[in-house]
Parts: structure tokens; C-alpha cells; sequence
């Protein structure tokens, strides 16, 4: 007779329990378990057979080395974030909010790329509604093969029909094997799927591209094992209220990962941007205080952005502390350094950040372009705006190094600033840059 046993499962990471709980210990979920059902048939035990060899070691001095072949998607600002193009072969991730430009992206390079054959699952739209959004970019579709197959075996039937150039899926959570009984976008049928099409790509050699929903937390849905499976993680960001948005690479095997591109959504689709710095600066303003600009790093492309502070008496007993695009902790940390360093008052301040564009930066190269609009709004000061802010600040108001200053200031001098405020450095760095400025300490600066 067959025997029926019961556990339960997390729907967030696939955690399993013999027992339902409240809380997943793993992802710390609540409300996430659900109870599954396994039939398991009574067989015999067999011993493991150690005879066999199986495939044999081999030094590494002998190993050869298999060649890689980069695909060119003629999207300059793609091609650099993958490394210079698509590998062939490889099995990559695209994730990503709802509504930012994945689908477009994907039929962007088929535009770009007439001479490639593509095949594209479409799990959540129709073909006819691909045909009206590829009309709008001008793509005319004699090289991409369009399906809305959803079961994962017609899906490799079809590969390895067509032997598609880039077979793109959208998404990995509209895939289901019949083989499972869970629902498709469950933590065992994107495992499933994801194992399958990793093994079609590599054994056909096809280039695979799969697209991924994220939580509301930003992290791409489904198992922690998919992106550990892939061979490359690309996450395009951007806030819908703006018109650029990031294409940021997490993970790369066969080239640099956190690489950026630039991309701007028009009517026509996705544009690239070469320069970015003049993309966020196209609207400062020279003659209002608590401004300043800075050049943070994203991967090895330097992007001038503008800081907006504002500093006003507060109506309540608890002024405001309120960050848009930076820290928020790391804003009142900066706060407690400044009157405790500099002798700067922000008692009864309501203190507001804004990194202008709708910019998300973490570098703290940041800092000191930070540090200086908030004395600016305070002071009420107007800052000069050919003049850049890089530099680190510590607890002690020490302003520290920051990494590829040669870089940062490169690109200073391209868009036209004339000084730089910045740590101990060698002169020779200043490169295009007329005036500098060292400041070991915050209070250099005033």
C-alpha cells in the first residue's frame, strides 16, 4: 500500500516544515506555509554501488579551455553590462518591477539585431499584444519566433526545433511541468523549469534569457537557488515617475559584475544613454542654497548627481529627518557629525535629502557633497556649481579616501566643473580640474 504523508512548505523560499507554523525560519515570512501532500510508494532499499569510478579526475594544466563566443546585441549600454555582449550558451536572469521595461528590452534586441534568430515564450501576454508593442519600436519580427506555450517541454520541443540564436522566457513564473502538482510560480516548479532550461542551454548551446518577477521588496521571487543557478543576474531598476532607468548586472561568470547602463523610456521604446551625468544635471540650479554636486560610482562609470538639501524650523516637538534616494540612518549620522564636529546647530531643524532625478546612490564618496548642502540650507549659502564633493566622512570628521578618484574627476572635468573639495590625494590626479581643494576634515570646509 502506498503511504500518504504530510508537511508543509514555504511559498516565499521553499522552507520545509513538519509542521505549520506561524513564521518561516528562513525568510522570516509570516503566513507562508501551506500544507502538501506526497505519496510515497513502499520499495526496496538498494545499496550504493561504490565500484564504479565514474568520470576521472584530471589536472588542472590539462583541462582545455572552450571558447566563449560573444553575441552582440548592437546595444551599446546591454553589451557593456554583460561584458561585451551575450555568451553563447549562457543561461542568464533579468529582474525587475512590473511596468519598468523588461518585455521592451528583450524586443529592443531583437530589433537591434536582425541577423539573430529569437524565440520568445510569452507566458503573460497574448501574440498579438507583442505584434502592437513591437510595432511601436519599428520592429517588424522576420527574425523572432513568438510562442505562449507555457509547459516547460513544449518550451525545450520548440528549442530544440528551431535552435533559436536567444530563446528569452517571459516569465520563469508562468512555466509549469505537468509532472508536479503545484500551481505555476511555486517554489518547486520554478526549481523545476529553471534545472530544465539550464540543461537545454547548455547542452544545445542556446542562449537563454529568462525574465523573473521581484518581491515588494525588490528581491527577485521564487527560490535563492535560481540565482545561484544562472550564470547571469541582471536587475533593471528605475522609478516610473522618471524616464531613465538602470540595468545593473548582480552576477556575471564571464565578465565584471555591477556594470550599469543607461536607458531612457520614450515613446519609442527604450533609448540609451552614453552620458548620464548630463542626464541628471540637465536641471540644476546655480542660484539656490543647500545644493551640490558630487560623483558617485556605479560599477566603473562614473555619474555626476546633484544633492538637495533643505533645512527649516520645525513646527513639532520632533523635527524631521526625511532622505529620498539616500540612507535615511546614514543622513542622521552625518547630522550628529556635523554638531558634534563642527559646532553646527540642527536642534528644532527639519532636515530633507533629495538626490535629484530620483536617484538611488549608497557610495560614500557621497558624504561630503551631502555635508556640504546641509551647512549650505542651513547657512543659507549658495554653493558653486562648477565645483564637485567626493570624500568620505567619518565619525571623527575626518574626510576619507574614496576609491577611483582619477575617474571621478575625469568626468568633472568633461562636464565642465572647475574645483573639486576632496582627501589627501596625489596632484596629478587633477586631471582637467583648475582648483582643489584638500579637506582632512569637515571643518576645513568652512
Amino acid at each position: 500500500m502506498a503511504k500518504e504523508k504530510t508537511y508543509f512548505e514555504c511559498g516565499s523560499c521553499g522552507h520545509l516544515s513538519p509542521k505549520w507554523l506561524g513564521v518561516c525560519p528562513g525568510c522570516e515570512e509570516w503566513n507562508t506555509f501551506s500544507e502538501k501532500k506526497i505519496v510515497k510508494e513502499h520499495t526496496k532499499k538498494h545499496k550504493i554501488d561504490i565500484s564504479s569510478p565514474g568520470d576521472a579526475a584530471i589536472r588542472l594544466s590539462e583541462v582545455k579551455l572552450g571558447n566563449r563566443e560573444r553575441i552582440s546585441t548592437n546595444l551599446q549600454e546591454f553589451d557593456r553590462v554583460l561584458g561585451g555582449g551575450l555568451t553563447r550558451g549562457s543561461f542568464s536572469l533579468l529582474g525587475g518591477d512590473p511596468g519598468i521595461g523588461k518585455s521592451t528590452l528583450m524586443l529592443q534586441v531583437a530589433h537591434k539585431c536582425p541577423g539573430l534568430k529569437i524565440l520568445y515564450i510569452a507566458g503573460e501576454e497574448s501574440a498579438s499584444q507583442i505584434k502592437q508593442r513591437a510595432g511601436r519600436i519599428g520592429l517588424n519580427g522576420d527574425n523572432l519566433y513568438v510562442s505562449s506555450s507555457t509547459e516547460v517541454k513544449h518550451v525545450i520541443n520548440q528549442a530544440r526545433s528551431i535552435l533559436p540564436d536567444l530563446l528569452v522566457i517571459d516569465s520563469i513564473q508562468t512555466l509549469f511541468s505537468d509532472e508536479l502538482s503545484s500551481l505555476p510560480g511555486s517554489v518547486q516548479q520554478v526549481r523545476e523549469c529553471s534545472a530544465l532550461l539550464q540543461q537545454i542551454a547548455k547542452k544545445e548551446n542556446i542562449t537563454t534569457l529568462m525574465i523573473g518577477h521581484v518581491t515588494k521588496e525588490g528581491d527577485i521571487a521564487g527560490p535563492r537557488i535560481l540565482e545561484h543557478m544562472v550564470d547571469t543576474v541582471l536587475q533593471f531598476e528605475g522609478d516610473k515617475n522618471h524616464l531613465y532607468r538602470l540595468l545593473r548586472c548582480v552576477k556575471n561568470r564571464f565578465g565584471p559584475a555591477q556594470e550599469v547602463g543607461v536607458f531612457e523610456m520614450k515613446e519609442g521604446g527604450l533609448e540609451e544613454v552614453s552620458n548620464p551625468s548630463a542626464l541628471f544635471l540637465s536641471d540644476t540650479t546655480n542660484d539656490v542654497s543647500g545644493n551640490s554636486i558630487t560623483c558617485i560610482m556605479e560599477g566603473t562609470r562614473p555619474i555626476l548627481v546633484e544633492v538637495q538639501a533643505l533645512v527649516s524650523p520645525s513646527s513639532y516637538g520632533t523635527p524631521q529627518r526625511t532622505a529620498s534616494g539616500f540612507d535615511q540612518r546614514r543622513l542622521s549620522l552625518l547630522i550628529a557629525v556635523l554638531e558634534k564636529r563642527a559646532g553646527l546647530s540642527y536642534t528644532g531643524q527639519d532636515v530633507y535629502l533629495n538626490i535629484a532625478g530620483g536617484l538611488k546612490i549608497s557610495d560614500p564618496a557621497a558624504d561630503l557633497a551631502v555635508v556640504s548642502a546641509l551647512v549650505s540650507s542651513l547657512k543659507d549659502r549658495v554653493v558653486d556649481s562648477s565645483t564637485l564633493f567626493i570624500g568620505e566622512v567619518g565619525l571623527g570628521g575626518e574626510v576619507r579616501k574614496v576609491s577611483f578618484p582619477e575617474q571621478r574627476l575625469r568626468e568633472a572635468a568633461k562636464m565642465g566643473m572647475k574645483k573639486a573639495v576632496t582627501p589627501n590625494f596625489k596632484a596629478d590626479v587633477a586631471d582637467g580640474v583648475t582648483e582643489m581643494k584638500t579637506a582632512a576634515f569637515i571643518s576645513d570646509l568652512f
